[in-house]
């Protein structure tokens, strides 16, 4: 069974840093793309940030400069660099992987990690 676990959220004052990270375990073939989305209370989830299995990446335009996201594919985790964090940053953060099972390799099938809840103080 393929699960994605994160870690790294908090609670930070406005200005600071945090580090998400997720790694990918159980039984899976490849993974392609990952990413991080994120859900603020009462609004839908968004794409934060997604990069390819090549290291090809893509962002939001909210978070261009101040978030960095990146792999390493021997660790299967993926990880988010967030500086200069704002209040409109305060979200829960999702990881999501693009993954091709054992007993389907030649497609891939979207998987999620629990969430890990990141607040931004003013």
């Amino acid at each position: 069974q393929v699960q994605l676990v994160e870690s790294g959220g908090g609670l930070v004052q406005a200005g600071g840093s945090l580090r998400l990270s997720c790694v990918a375990s159980g039984k899976f073939f490849s993974i392609n793309d990952m990413g991080w989305y994120r859900q603020a209370p009462g609004k839908q989830r968004e794409l934060v940030a997604v990069i390819t299995n090549i290291g090809s990446t893509n962002y939001a335009e909210s978070v261009k400069g101040r978030f960095t996201i990146s792999r390493d594919n021997a660790k299967n985790t993926v990880y988010l660099q967030m500086n200069s964090l704002k209040p409109e940053d305060t979200a829960v953060y999702y990881c999501n992987g693009k993954i091709a099972t054992m007993t389907n390799r030649w497609a891939t099938s979207n998987y999620w990690g629990q969430g890990t809840q990141v607040t931004v103080s003013s």
